[in-house]
């Protein structure tokens, strides 16, 4: 749902300070705005490429930045997760060349309470950033090669739950957003089930999601104006699923490789923080 910008703004600090990504911008819908050249994005999607591929990375899971980091709730870094998976890609001209296709789930542009699975790429994921910043969390290859099992198979698309809520609680199947449903996908390949109840039950015992701490006027006046702002799946205050506290599970559970930040700048290592 593109707002208009009078309203958009009206709202922001009411959607942004309870809400995982926003409407608009590159949150997590495609078909973003572009906030930079086209050479800029191909060439930081580019870089993002080649910095996994130097890991040896089939499959990884990558985050962008959709809105102003100092507008986005404590503990919230990124604004859209995915999983990227290597891949023969065919071009216009017919050629197909070895590259990442990104898995997503992506918000209806038309109805923000829906959302829809969507392959695209890394120049197409990148597109509508406002800052041109990567997570990279790339999976130790055992779980790689389950991830991909689970992203290749009716699995994938099993797990999704077209009831989009900007903050979906991970810890039941009301509602789901991006990085649920990456969630969802992982503990598919953890536990090896399709059983979306089992997979409840696990995450439950073993994740920690995201606080997001508003107050019940200000969540009101977002769900009353947003239609992605549902809270009904929420019973102790707002709990969501983040890449930063994917990023925490899959490290408690020895599941990480390594983990990186890229920017145009150059890519950072990161390191493991204390839970």
């Amino acid at each position: 749902m593109n707002m208009p910008q009078p309203l958009h703004r009206l709202w922001l600090a009411v959607v942004v300070l309870c809400c995982l990504t926003t409407p608009v911008q590159a949150g997590s819908q495609a078909h973003s705005q572009p906030n930079f050249s086209v050479d800029a994005i191909a060439s930081f999607a580019k870089q993002v490429e080649h910095a996994a591929a130097a890991e040896g990375a089939r499959v990884f899971i990558v985050a962008r930045v959709g809105d102003p980091e100092d507008e986005l709730p404590e503990g919230i870094h990124y604004t859209h997760t995915a999983f990227a998976v290597y891949s023969a890609i065919s071009t216009t001209d017919g050629r197909s060349v070895p590259g990442y296709a990104i898995y997503n789930l992506y918000q209806n542009a038309k109805d923000g309470s829906k959302s829809e699975l969507v392959m695209d790429y890394p120049i197409d994921f990148f597109a509508g950033v406002y800052r041109l910043k990567a997570g990279v969390i790339i999976p130790t290859p055992a779980m790689q090669n389950r991830l991909l099992a689970v992203i290749t198979s009716a699995t994938y698309k099993k797990l999704h739950n077209p009831q989009y809520s900007i903050v979906a609680n991970p810890y039941n199947s009301q509602f789901q957003n991006c990085t649920e449903h990456t969630l969802d996908v992982i503990n598919a390949a953890i536990y090896k089930t399709d059983d979306i109840r089992q997979i409840k039950v696990n995450t439950r015992a073993y994740f920690t999601p995201q606080s997001v701490h508003v107050s019940p006027l200000k969540l009101l006046a977002g769900s009353l104006f947003v239609p992605s702002v549902r809270t009904s799946d929420q019973h102790d205050g707002i709990q969501t699923s983040t890449f930063t506290t994917i990023a925490h599970y899959l490290r408690q559970y020895h599941f990480v490789k390594d983990q990186l930040t890229i920017t145009p700048d150059g890519v950072t290592h990161v390191k493991a923080t204390p839970q």
